[in-house]
C-alpha cells in the first residue's frame, strides 16, 4: 500500500485485475459506459459506472481502473470485471436452470411459448416467456414418483434468474407438505404439522 502511494499507481481489485479470456466469435466494446457483448447465444448491453476501462489483446481483456478516488477505482473494476464476466459466459455457453413441480396432479405444459402450469388451483396459471427466454418441459422420476420438470435457458443471466423466481413464486414450496415449485436439488426442510392437543 505504502509503495502504491509512492508511485502514485491506482490501486487494483483482487479480482477485478483478473483478465476475462474472450473465446473465438465474442465481440466485446465499452464506449460512452456502454458494455456490449456480442456472440452465439445473442447480444448484451449494460450501463456500467465510469471509472474503468477495457484493454483487448490476444483475446484477452482486461479492466483497468480509470477513478480518482481509490476505493471508487477497485470497486468499479470489480463490477465492470464481473459483468464482463457474466456476459462473456452467456452469449458463448449460456446458462439454465430448472424447477420441478411437486404435488398430486400438478401438471406443465409449453405451447408456443406460453407456459401452462396446473398447480392446484381452480384454473391453469398461464406465463409468457420473455423473448430471450427459452424453455421445455419433461417427466422425470424423483424417489420413485414422476414429475415435471421445466428446463429454462437464457444467455442473460440476469433475465434467467427474475423468469425462474417468478415461475416459483406461482406456488411457493409449502414447508408442512412440500407441496408446490421448487428449484432442482432444492432442499426443502418440511416442518412438522400441528398436533391436536388431547382434552
Amino acid at each position: 500500500m505504502a509503495s502504491e502511494r509512492q508511485s502514485g499507481s491506482v490501486p487494483q481489485s483482487r479480482i477485478g485485475k483478473k483478465p476475462v479470456q474472450i473465446p473465438k466469435g465474442v465481440q466485446v466494446q465499452l464506449e460512452q459506459q456502454r458494455l456490449q457483448v456480442k456472440g452465439p447465444k445473442g447480444t448484451l448491453e449494460r450501463a456500467v459506472p465510469p471509472g474503468a476501462r477495457l484493454e483487448l489483446k490476444n483475446d484477452v481483456a482486461v479492466v483497468v481502473p480509470t477513478a480518482r478516488d481509490r476505493q471508487d477505482g477497485k470497486r468499479i473494476q470489480g463490477l465492470v470485471r464481473a459483468l464482463l464476466a457474466s456476459m462473456v459466459k452467456g452469449v458463448s455457453e449460456g446458462y439454465a436452470t430448472a424447477l420441478d413441480l411437486y404435488g398430486l396432479g400438478y401438471r406443465a405444459e409449453l405451447k408456443e411459448r406460453e407456459l401452462s402450469l396446473a398447480i392446484g388451483y381452480s384454473h391453469p396459471v398461464l406465463f409468457r416467456l420473455p423473448e430471450q427466454v427459452d424453455a421445455r418441459v419433461e417427466t422425470v422420476e424423483i424417489s420413485g414418483v414422476k414429475r415435471p420438470r421445466i428446463h429454462i435457458s437464457s444467455h442473460d443471466k440476469e433475465l434467467l434468474g427474475l423468469t425462474a423466481a417468478r415461475i416459483r413464486s406461482f406456488r411457493p414450496v409449502s414447508p408442512y407438505q412440500g407441496k408446490g415449485i421448487r428449484f432442482m436439488n432444492e432442499k426443502v426442510r418440511e416442518k412438522a404439522g400441528k398436533s391436536v392437543a388431547k382434552t
